[in-house]
């Protein structure tokens, strides 16, 4: 008898361990990469879909690859703001909408907590080191396909 709970219970602890040790590498993913382009140049970017993503963004990073940055995507078409609490890299932002229409670049300064703000509603906004949209020659109103990121 005593050799069955023995077994019982060992065999709960592993259980436990088990379950524990996959929570711990779900956890632990590479982050959802994806290539986008923008006027023929590759954009390799880190997709940001759930709250905590989005949230954490590009803090605390040292470097980000030159055509490197992280693609935001939001569940429906709002307003969208973004500041840069620890953020290190001097960035720029395009916001785009549902249709994948660019409405907004702006450039961001490290560690500023100044909120920037899409002028329109909407889906997605992508970060970038500062200076990156410009060398593309991405202007507001251009389209980038983001049905991969859908």
């Amino acid at each position: 008898m005593v050799f069955i709970k023995t077994v019982v219970v060992n065999g709960f602890f592993l259980y436990i361990i088990l379950i524990f040790c996959l929570l711990v590498s779900c956890q632990k993913r590479k982050p959802e990469k994806i290539t986008l382009s923008i006027n023929g140049r590759p954009l390799y970017v880190e997709v940001a879909r759930t709250e905590s993503q989005r949230r954490k963004g590009l803090m605390n990073r040292d470097s980000l690859g030159w055509n490197e940055g992280m693609l935001f995507v939001f569940e429906e078409e709002r307003r969208l703001s973004f500041w840069m609490k620890n953020t290190k890299i001097p960035l720029s932002i395009a916001f785009i909408d549902k249709d994948g229409k660019v409405t907004d670049i702006f450039d961001m300064e490290p560690y500023s907590l100044k909120s920037i703000t899409s002028t329109g509603m909407c889906r997605f906004a992508i970060e970038v080191n500062r200076g990156f949209f410009k060398e593309s020659s991405l202007s507001t109103g251009d389209i980038i396909d983001l049905q991969m990121a859908q």
